[in-house]
């Protein structure tokens, strides 16, 4: 049986009320405010009166009197809650565990959008997520094991990151995405997302106009609003995100930031052109404009070479680069990072010391070991393959099942589609209907910076494999036929 954990206040002083009663007292008004839940044991009469100081008689009195009012029943080894209570008391119920009476007395702040839970057996297209069965767990656990041993890791450490993760996802960048950073360059981060809200609340104050991409990625809005800032969508084509509309803006008011994500923009996967990078990085250094380059899923291109990163060709300093290993790993470790000027790294460190302080030294140190000895490298290779094989397994199956409604451009990487809808269809009730299929997609309208609906589908192909894809696409097929 759980001990129980909440003591009875008790006032053995007071006459008007006997002890007993107190304790009844005590038991029905947790039940009240839902502490105590249906079928629930209470602890037993030796050890609660033990823990009252109090004599056991007492406290049988007063559960022989909650039995009599029907609040707990009594069992051979145990008292329980009563299952059937009266209704008066069960519609007073707060509907959320934790106790309380689900009310605030106070004010809030506007919420965020939060990540709505996968529902089971959805096949889900999701949002380009990496494939959790093929994450190399049995090998992640052996580098844990061995950093755990190191005890020393287990107390405070540098705000910045594990030193020796540092080091080495210093030497990997610089091996797969052509930059030239040091351990001293780098900050650790809860993931991608972790390392925007840091890099949000260190440079943007309460006010400031922060640019986005429209289309984009609404999570980053979401933070970056949470810091203050003001946004300014600006608009992508083919090429990218449109530099001329970006100094269009600047005529209009200062701008703080650009937040983009030039590799495989979200959500359209397209590639900035290499004129408009330059002329990007000329109109940041004139105007002093921080350049937020978030570079997700850099690992993960597909034809011809990568494209380097804005951060790789910065000679005025205003490149912030955002990345993760969430995506050849998985997300739940929470391994991103920001490489920036020494400056911005210790104003990043100084920040996060007045919040969490530091990240989780034993999982850095176990994904150092993985970098150190080329196994994520490899790992990532592997993935890469695969990824690619999904890709055409998902062309395939749209061209074959839904040919006509939809038209897309294979990307040269990334972990996605990004389809352009027949005009005639109603995406979003296709949506609805996709699901109650069994298949989860996710609109153009979710990308819109206003929200508006868009003749456009985001289709992440990693997640899925083969024969799953190739089952969502005709169960896609048929919830438009429907």
């Amino acid at each position: 049986m759980r001990p129980w954990t909440f003591p009875v206040a008790l006032r053995p002083s007071c006459t008007r009320e006997p002890v007993f009663q107190q304790i009844a007292q005590a038991i029905r008004a947790d039940i009240r405010r839902g502490r105590l839940r249906p079928g629930d044991p209470l602890p037993g009469s030796r050890s609660l009166a033990q823990t009252l100081t109090v004599h056991r008689n007492t406290v049988l009195a007063a559960y022989r009197e909650l039995e009599a009012e029907g609040w707990t029943v009594a069992e051979q080894r145990t008292t329980r809650v009563a299952l059937d209570l009266p209704q008066s008391v069960a519609a007073a119920r707060p509907p959320l565990r934790g106790g309380g009476e689900g009310r605030l007395g106070y004010d809030l702040a506007a919420p965020g959008p939060r990540r709505a839970p996968r529902e089971p057996n959805l096949l889900c297209f999701g949002g380009g997520l990496p494939d959790l069965r093929l994450v190399p767990t049995e090998l992640l656990a052996r580098a844990y094991r061995r950093a755990l041993a190191s005890r020393n890791l287990l107390g405070y450490g540098d705000a910045r990151g594990e030193a020796r993760f540092r080091s080495a996802l210093a030497r990997f960048l610089s091996e797969t995405r052509g930059l030239a950073v040091s351990e001293d360059r780098l900050m650790v981060a809860g993931g991608s997302q972790g390392a925007l809200d840091l890099v949000a609340r260190t440079l943007i104050r309460p006010g400031d106009r922060v640019a986005v991409e429209d289309p984009g990625y609404p999570a980053a809005w979401a933070t970056l609003r949470a810091a203050g800032a003001e946004l300014v969508p600006v608009p992508v084509d083919e090429a990218g995100l449109q530099v001329e509309s970006l100094a269009g803006r600047l005529e209009e008011g200062p701008l703080r930031a650009v937040y983009l994500t030039p590799h495989h923009q979200f959500p359209t996967t397209v590639t900035m052109n290499a004129s408009r990078r330059l002329k990007l990085l000329d109109l940041a250094r004139r105007h002093r404009l921080a350049v937020l380059e978030d570079d997700y899923d850099a690992e993960f291109h597909f034809e011809c070479r990568p494209v380097l990163p804005l951060a790789g060709d910065d000679p005025g300093g205003v490149v912030v680069y955002l990345g993760t290993l969430s995506k050849i790993l998985a997300p739940g470790l929470r391994l991103g990072f920001v490489a920036g000027p020494r400056v911005l790294v210790d104003a990043l460190a100084a920040r996060r010391e007045t919040a969490d302080g530091q990240g989780d030294q034993v999982v850095q140190r176990a994904a150092a070991e993985l970098l150190e000895d080329g196994l994520l490298q490899r790992h990532a290779r592997k993935m890469r393959r695969i990824y690619e094989v999904r890709r055409e397994a998902l062309a395939r199956a749209l061209r074959r099942h839904l040919a006509g409604a939809v038209a897309f451009d294979l990307p040269a990487g990334g972990m996605s589609l990004w389809l352009r809808v027949d005009p005639a269809i109603d995406t979003e009730a296709w949506a609805a209907r996709a699901q109650r299929a069994g298949v989860g997609i996710t609109t153009g309208r979710a990308f819109d910076f206003r929200g508006r609906p868009r003749p456009s589908l985001r289709l992440g192909f990693s997640a899925l494999d083969e024969r799953e894809l190739e089952e969502a696409v005709r169960r896609l097929a048929q919830a438009l036929r429907s």
